[in-house]
């Protein structure tokens, strides 16, 4: 509707300066002048050559009587052309004055279309310019509607599909549902709600996994070693070499299947290598634009932040940022207050909620991969935000520590400035 409402008032504006033209071009024509009122002038003017000081003017016409000389003889009032250069510029009627049948003077009629016309003009070009100035403003104003409701609606889900690639499924898409991808936000937040709930199925999936393989793990771990133990018991007792060779054999295999387990134990945490980080330099400035997109409900406090070249890989960052505000989200739901403080070698930022903070025997695992504090309660979460974070920001040479503040829980995020990046990874 509104589409349609900016293409009504254009063409009415264009409706507007076509008449204008059409006006200019119909009207430079001037006005005719009437040929009888013109023949009494001239007929009462030579009737009255040899004594043209009692002329009088008739039928209320302006003009001018001069002799052959140009001298004026007689004018109905000031302002009119008084030579015969002067009317032809003007366009006015110009005639030949006859005394006893020979050439006497000049008479000059004043033509008065020509005001009119000019009059004319000067209306027709306001009202041109007027039409231009507001079919301007009727595009200029499109050009905010394009920019409001298609052009940053647009770049805010090529944000969030920068988020999802990079695998952050907590920040919702904002949806705005009068602008034209209305129905396209909500379908793309629907598909991030349906990969997080995803996400969450696949790492409870490995939650398990994880809580099996310690079972077994220990489970399997008790027989060995009791394997282990009365095959050490029989090789002290045993009284051949063959004996021997064969109980050293039994404690090797024991061994073995020891290490297997201990393997089996951590080979999920190798899977986190996959994960690529490249740091490359990157101004301060950004930060600022990183924090507000984090915290898309607006939580946050967040002052100047110090100029200066900072080592870090944007995503990565991006992500560490999202996973510490969706935590504050989901835990403390309550106002954060974030701070900088700059020093030779790195750039610290301070996140501060009012949530109470978790117990202190607590903080030590909080960052280890699968660890939740006790005080979640019902809400969801894996608790790999703070595990991931930790290793992003340890790629980037930089850390990530975590303590209870004044009123809640503080995270620190410690990047390196660009100028000691190589001094920090090969001290």
């Amino acid at each position: 509707m509104k589409r349609w409402g900016v293409l009504i008032g254009t063409g009415v504006f264009l409706a507007i300066e076509l008449i204008a033209v059409v006006f200019l071009g119909v009207g430079d024509r001037l006005q005719v002048q009437d040929t009888v009122a013109v023949n009494e002038i001239l007929r009462s003017v030579e009737a009255d050559w040899g004594d043209m000081g009692n002329h009088r003017s008739i039928g209320g016409a302006a003009y001018v009587v001069t002799d052959l000389k140009g001298n004026v003889l007689f004018t109905t009032r000031e302002g009119l052309s008084e030579s015969v250069n002067a009317g032809i510029a003007h366009r006015d009627t110009l005639l030949d004055i006859y005394a006893e049948g020979e050439p006497a003077g000049k008479l000059i009629i004043w033509n008065e279309g020509a005001e009119a016309l000019q009059a004319g003009k000067q209306r027709a070009a306001a009202v041109f310019a007027i039409g231009i100035l507001l079919q301007g403003c009727v595009c200029g104003g499109y050009m905010f509607y394009l920019q409001r409701k298609v052009i940053r609606p647009f770049r805010g889900m090529k944000e969030f599909a920068e988020r999802v690639a990079g695998g952050n499924l907590d920040v919702p898409l904002k949806m705005d549902r009068e602008n034209i991808f209305g129905a396209f936000t909500e379908s793309f937040d629907i598909m991030r709600s349906e990969l997080k709930r995803a996400r969450l199925a696949e790492a409870e999936a490995k939650a398990e996994k994880k809580e099996l393989v310690a079972k077994l793990s220990h489970d399997i771990k008790t027989p060995v070693a009791s394997i282990r133990a009365a095959s050490e018991v029989g090789l002290a007792l045993s009284e051949t070499c063959r004996q021997q060779e064969i109980y050293s054999s039994i404690i090797a295999k024991a061994d073995q299947i020891n290490a297997l387990i201990t393997n089996l134990f951590s080979a999920a945490l190798e899977e986190l290598s996959r994960l690529s980080v490249t740091p490359s330099d990157m101004d301060s400035r950004e930060l600022r634009n990183m924090l507000e997109n984090a915290d898309y409900l607006h939580r946050a406090e967040i002052p100047e932040v110090p100029g200066c070249l900072v080592y870090a890989d944007q995503l990565r960052l991006q992500q560490v940022f999202d996973n510490i505000f969706a935590n504050s989200y989901k835990y403390a739901n309550t106002g954060m207050k974030v701070s900088f403080l700059k020093d030779a070698r790195s750039l610290s930022i301070s996140i501060e909620d009012e949530g109470g903070g978790v117990k202190n025997e607590e903080l030590p695992l909080i960052k280890e991969k699968f660890k939740r504090g006790s005080g979640v309660g019902n809400v969801e979460g894996a608790g790999l935000g703070l595990y991931l974070a930790d290793f992003f920001l340890k790629e980037m040479q930089g850390e990530l520590n975590v303590k209870n503040g004044r009123l809640g829980l503080t995270v620190t995020v410690k990047i390196c400035l660009s100028g000691f990046k190589k001094s920090v990874r090969n001290p």
